[in-house]
């Protein structure tokens, strides 16, 4: 079962255990999150995964080999901080963007810089990624939905606020070093543009001129 996340993260966990399981893992993640239900979706930095048992204090997951490669989840210290956000019931309220909590690569953390009680971060973003982060758009990093505040090549940076930096594990970024890993999510609206002009351009379907007029008025093209 899937879910759908807004990157508002309810609380942060902590990673308890991590043992193997054939080529994947199950995890276990200590939270206060109740009441919890078996088969239920749940971000965990922005991977989603599904309860698979209720411990004490926490929940158990399964963590596939896919899921092990492609997210810090295989990597991320016991122990360490975990963003966590229950799926979004029906009719619930979105108030960030849509996250699906599947992850579509590590980006890397490059710089550093405090604005006020603010602090910018500016992040590496893998190349077959860079065009859908746009300036001003959302992005999930470890499942925080964020704004782009500016682009340049492979890389975007985003602000910190005081909010953020407290409700979530992100608050602890000066602390870590440059070169660490991150889990990103690109907007799936960015996806749906960029492959609605790979369409079009490829002569593998029409493109609707009026549609196409509309995604520029919008800022999207």
């Amino acid at each position: 079962m899937r879910g759908v996340f807004t990157g508002l993260v309810e609380e942060k966990g902590a990673l308890r255990a991590r043992s193997a399981r054939g080529p994947g893992a199950r995890v276990t993640v200590g939270c206060t999150l109740a009441p919890l239900v078996l088969g239920e979706s749940i971000s965990v930095d922005g991977v989603c995964l599904t309860v698979a048992s209720i411990v004490a204090g926490g929940f158990e997951a399964d963590c596939s080999h896919e899921t092990l490669a492609r997210t810090t989840l295989g990597t991320v210290a016991i122990g360490a901080g975990v963003n966590l956000e229950r799926a979004v019931p029906l009719g619930g309220r979105m108030g960030g963007h849509i996250v699906s909590g599947h992850v579509d690569g590590e980006g890397t953390i490059e710089s550093m810089q405090a604005i006020g009680d603010a602090v910018r971060v500016d992040f590496g973003v893998p190349p077959e990624l860079a065009r859908y982060v746009a300036e001003k758009g959302s992005i999930a990093v470890n499942g925080v939905s964020l704004t782009v505040n500016s682009v340049s090549g492979n890389r975007f940076s985003v602000v910190l606020i005081p909010h953020t930096r407290e409700k979530t594990t992100l608050g602890a970024i000066a602390a870590i070093a440059t070169g660490s890993k991150v889990n990103l999510e690109v907007d799936v609206l960015a996806r749906y543009v960029a492959r609605l002009l790979e369409v079009g351009q490829a002569g593998q379907a029409s493109t609707d001129a009026s549609l196409m007029e509309s995604l520029a008025r919008a800022g999207f093209t």
